[in-house]
């Protein structure tokens, strides 16, 4: 009996742009209903490949063949026509329009706008993605617009799909359903192109794998057999760094909110209802919670971009902050990263150099009104440098970094200014392992230098591993604060609900000591 062949093989697949060669000979192949991982540091052209695949990138060199048959992949349209949908990492949606007007733009014209909405309710309901498709994209945090991202491919039964980093923001219980999902999708002859730097999950989930490391092929394993030292190692040749996490040595209060109450500014938003939180000198607390539930209004109350709050609401130091600008917060000594790396961390079409004054405007770059220039540089190359950022140069611009060196380079420019509280939200986010180390040791550091940190993440890994106390939000309200050491992922995901009433006796509320 003959074999069917690849559903879709790259062979000798090239692709060039000034300065860096992204795929170097990348050869592949994935067979009817496999789950095939692709797996790389940043900057290892995965996004490149996968760009290729979909039509948005075309090769300078190589042979892409769909179910043994040569073909031309042009466009996005031609990839669709052929069965491939794709969930980008950087997200492709329209923020002046509806979720269900998004996905009606990926739909024939001939189905009308209450079936789209009547078909993303159901497969949302199906996959346990919960979307809203008549909310306005511009009023969802990063990962309610991956769940769009998700719901949008998902829609077209697709013949091959590609998912870059899916479960960044999905809660434990969530990434179970969806690997459900996914088997049954492989099941019945979907194929799956799986990117994710979550090398448990590769492990989980996928049933091949294509290593890249600098645009070339570096191995091709069966992760069920492969260690996770194997994986490392062939991806960015060697192990990550074990990180330090000594007990924590507190000080004073550095940051507070005071009983904040904000009902939301937008009709799909949350409200936050009686939030409380404390962060001390040389900490570092978690906040953890299912994107959507409050953090982006909490977190933009904190860093001043909504003002509404009364001064006393929100402390730094011993200054009352609720109504003072982001500028004057800085003053204080609060920095943030927000969760939106092009857009709100990063102008995408600005230099490194140019985004680095967005937050560092001072007496060492700015002098009489006028830019300096060569201390500004100074600054961005430290940062490139210190955080092995991969780019031309610091005149390159934000958008022509890969998601996880443009990451790198925000929490650097940030964490290089020696904060006295720093705000960060999704730390590592779509960052490979090697890079997730070097960023959580940075932080665990800066806190071992009496930083005061509060680190929102819907990683659980990530919070487990470097903060010292978590708090849970839940539909804008904030659960007491926990010692890490008495928390659990189960319990985690049963405050993620708002049930931690009647648990609070239990609780280490008062901070490490």
């Amino acid at each position: 009996m003959t074999q069917a062949p690849p559903r879709l093989e790259l062979r000798g697949i090239r692709k060039a742009f000034p300065a860096v060669l992204a795929n170097d000979n990348v050869s592949l192949a994935v067979q009817p209903g496999e789950i095939h991982a692709v797996l790389g540091e940043n900057g290892a052209g995965k996004s490149t490949l996968m760009k290729i695949i979909f039509g948005v990138q075309r090769p300078d060199a190589g042979v892409i063949l769909w179910d043994g048959r040569p073909v031309s992949v042009a466009s996005p349209q031609a990839a669709r026509a052929l069965g491939i949908s794709m969930v980008f990492q950087h997200f492709s949606l329209f923020d002046s329009l509806s979720v269900a007007e998004n996905v009606a733009l990926g739909q024939s014209a001939s189905i009308k706008l209450a079936e789209v909405r009547q078909r993303i309710l159901d497969t949302s309901s199906a996959y346990g993605l919960e979307v809203e498709p008549d909310r306005p994209v511009h009023t969802l945090s990063v990962g309610e617009r991956q769940r769009v991202e998700l719901v949008r491919a998902l829609l077209g039964s697709p013949r091959l799909l590609i998912l870059d980093e899916p479960t960044s923001v999905l809660t434990p219980q969530a990434v179970d359903r969806l690997f459900e999902t996914l088997r049954k999708l492989a099941a019945g002859g979907c194929s799956i192109l799986y990117i994710s730097h979550k090398l448990d999950e590769i492990k989980r989930l996928c049933t091949a794998c294509t290593v890249l490391r600098g645009g070339r092929v570096s191995g091709a394993v069966d992760p069920r057999n492969a260690s996770t030292a194997d994986l490392s190692r062939l991806m960015i040749g060697a192990e990550p760094p074990a990180l330090e996490h000594r007990a924590p040595n507190t000080g004073r209060v550095a940051l507070e909110v005071r009983a904040l109450s904000l009902a939301a500014q937008d009709p799909f938003g949350t409200s936050l209802d009686r939030v409380s939180l404390e962060v001390r000198e040389g900490e570092i607390v978690g906040i953890a919670g299912v994107s959507g539930n409050g953090q982006q209004e909490l977190l933009a109350a904190i860093a001043g971009e909504d003002r509404r709050a009364a001064p006393s609401a929100i402390r730094v130091f011993d200054a009352d902050a609720g109504t003072l600008a982001p500028r004057r917060r800085r003053a204080l000594g609060l920095r943030y990263v927000p969760e939106e790396r092009l857009g709100h961390a990063a102008v995408p079409s600005h230099s490194l150099s140019d985004n680095t004054l967005l937050s560092r405007a001072g007496a060492d770059t700015l002098h009489r009104g006028w830019i300096r220039r060569a201390q500004l540089d100074a600054i961005a190359q430290g940062v490139i440098e210190r955080f092995g950022v991969k780019t031309s140069g610091v005149r390159a611009v934000a958008r022509s970094l890969s998601g996880g060196n443009l990451q790198k380079y925000i929490v650097g420019r940030e964490v290089s200014a020696e904060p006295k509280v720093l705000v960060i939200a999704q730390p590592t986010w779509g960052v490979d392992v090697g890079a997730a180390a070097q960023i959580r040791g940075e932080l665990l550091a800066l806190r071992d230098r009496g930083c005061a940190i509060l680190v929102v993440s819907e990683e659980l890994d990530e919070l487990f591993e470097i903060a010292d106390r978590l708090y849970v939000i839940a539909k804008g309200r904030v659960s007491p604060g926990v010692a890490i050491s008495s928390m659990t992922v189960e319990r985690v995901g049963r405050w993620m609900s708002g049930l931690w009433a009647g648990e609070g006796s239990q609780a280490e509320v008062s901070h490490a000591t």
